[in-house]
Order: C-alpha cells, then sequence, then structure tokens
C-alpha cells in the first residue's frame, strides 16, 4: 500500500513529489511515457525564477526530477488506463502494463494539452516560432510580426499580449465575426497594432529551420494568401488531460478538474489535484509548481489525520 501515488511528471506533479517525499511520503511518481509534461517541448524557457540565462524546458524538467528522486521519489515510466477512487481511500490505479497500485492518497497533475490545428508544418516548427503560449515565448518575438489563430477570448488576449513586443499581430479566424466577449474583441479591434483575416485558415506554415510565413485559405472565395511573419501563435484553447477521470471526480463542462476550499481538495476525499488539469486561468509553470506544492501539504496534512482517528 503506497502513501501517495502522483500521477504526471510535470512542475506540479514533481514539485508534490518533492514535498511529499520530504515529509517522508515515500511516493511514487507515474511519469507517463513521455515525463516531463508539455514544458519538455519548450526550447527556451526565460520567466522561470532561478535561472539568470533560458533554461531547456527539457533540463529544467530533469532537474526537478532529480531534485525530487534525491529526496527518495520513485517513478514508473507508464501510463495509467484507468482508476478506481473510493471516499477516503484505499484508491486503486491500473496502469497500461495491468498493473494495479493501491494507495491511500492520490495527487491528480496531468496537466492540460494546448489544441492544434493539427497540420504537418505545425509540428515540424514547434519551439521553432510556433507555439500555444503568448505568454511564455512573446519576448522572443520583439520587434517582428506575428499571426495569431483563433476568435475567441483566448486569441483576443494573445493578441494584445503579443502587441507589446511584435511589430504587428494578425489575427486569423475562419468565421466574418469573432467567438470572443464583446470587450475583448472591441480591444483588440481598437489596437492599432492588430488586424485581421476573416473566414480564413491557415493551410501551411512556412519556413525550414524557423517560421517565415504562413499561407491562408480564403474558406469564401477559395482565395490563397501569403503573410509573412516570424512568429506563429495557436490561441484555440487547452484540453485538460482528465479523460479517465470523468465520472469519477467533479469537473466543469470543460473537463477541468474542480477543487474545494481554495485548496487542492477534489470531490473524492483522498484525491488532490495540482497544474494546469485544475486551472484555466495562469497555466504557467511557476504557478503549476505552487498548486504542486500545496497538493502535497494538503495530502500530508491530510494522511496525518486520517493516522490520528
Amino acid at each position: 500500500m503506497e502513501n501517495a501515488v502522483i500521477i504526471g511528471s510535470g512542475p506540479a506533479g514533481l514539485t508534490a513529489a518533492i514535498y511529499a517525499a520530504r515529509a517522508l511520503l515515500n511516493p511514487l511518481v507515474i511519469a507517463g511515457t513521455t515525463p516531463g509534461g508539455q514544458l519538455t517541448e519548450t526550447s527556451d524557457i526565460e520567466n522561470y525564477p532561478g535561472f539568470k540565462e533560458p533554461v531547456g524546458g527539457f533540463d529544467l524538467m530533469t532537474t526537478f526530477q532529480k531534485q525530487a528522486e534525491r529526496f527518495g521519489t520513485r517513478t514508473v515510466y507508464d501510463n495509467v488506463s484507468s482508476v478506481r477512487f473510493t471516499a477516503g481511500g484505499p484508491h486503486e490505479i491500473i496502469l497500461g502494463g495491468g498493473d494495479r497500485i493501491q494507495t491511500r492518497a492520490v495527487i491528480i497533475a496531468t496537466g492540460a494539452s494546448p489544441m492544434w490545428l493539427g497540420i504537418e508544418s505545425e509540428k515540424r516548427l514547434m519551439a521553432k516560432g510556433v507555439s500555444a503560449c503568448a505568454t511564455c515565448d512573446g519576448a522572443f518575438f520583439r520587434n517582428v510580426p506575428v499571426v495569431v489563430v483563433g476568435g475567441g477570448d483566448t486569441a483576443m488576449e494573445e493578441a494584445i499580449f503579443l502587441t507589446r513586443f511584435a511589430s504587428k499581430v494578425t489575427v486569423v479566424h475562419r468565421r466574418d465575426q469573432l467567438r470572443a466577449s464583446k470587450i475583448m474583441a472591441d480591444r483588440a479591434m481598437k489596437n492599432p497594432k492588430i488586424s485581421f483575416e476573416w473566414n480564413s485558415v491557415v493551410d501551411e506554415i512556412t519556413g525550414q529551420n524557423e517560421v517565415e510565413g504562413v499561407i491562408l485559405g480564403n474558406l469564401k472565395t477559395g482565395e490563397k494568401k501569403k503573410i509573412d511573419c516570424r512568429g506563429f501563435f495557436a490561441a484555440l484553447g487547452h484540453k485538460p488531460n482528465t479523460e479517465i477521470f470523468k465520472g469519477l471526480i467533479e469537473m466543469n463542462d470543460v473537463g477541468y478538474i474542480v477543487l474545494k476550499q481554495e485548496r487542492s481538495y477534489t470531490s473524492v476525499e483522498g484525491v488532490f489535484a495540482a497544474g494546469d488539469c485544475a486551472d484555466h486561468v495562469y497555466r504557467q509553470a511557476v504557478t503549476a509548481a505552487g498548486m504542486g506544492c500545496k497538493a502535497a501539504i494538503d495530502a500530508e496534512r491530510w494522511l496525518e489525520s486520517k493516522q490520528k482517528n
């Protein structure tokens, strides 16, 4: 019987592991087959505290993992195929390889995945000018034109933020009007650095080793148009990686885990959550790490209270 199992190995999961291990819970991290989470796809990170120079996402997560393991964290490189939660525990986690793990507490830190267009050039130029986070990467695009794809509040927020750095921001939207709230739409449309390409989709991102432009297709006329840019931002929203927990814990209508008491408690006693799987607002490595800290402390105190009863 495990004391605490942490599902996920991004900033939230590994920070939770560091705190849980230092509390002598001997935590087990289920890291998946590609450990490190979404952050490993980021080449240069400039906004994580403690690094004077940019640090690679893979290097940062490797450092997280080594620190967690130094305090006694154990790691399993497998995916979770299903779970069985029981109020108050114990809980059962079934791995893709068939192993079953019994645990008193669970910390869910499975993150969220950005939604992409799904075109080949998007994957090929990932971290070479293609991004899904203006807050993370906007500062790399000073005084150059960029393109933002999307028409909701997220896209408008990203576009407005990017005007601080980019020389010009072009928003590409497949409809002839925005889905964003009126206040966000008005703010974007009044910004002199933002222009719009309506009824259009991105057919291709051009460039071999870095983004050089996009080729648009007009959905009404069929006309093709090329726009020069050095950055491409997909602002189509995020999907929390919580599908296996559907129906087992409370989530909102999008799939983000609902937390209780402004802490890390979920609707099931003994199950905690941290990071982007429960945070649809900030989605930053540093906030995910902070949530991982909270989840480990909450889990440790909850386990202690159960032992006293």
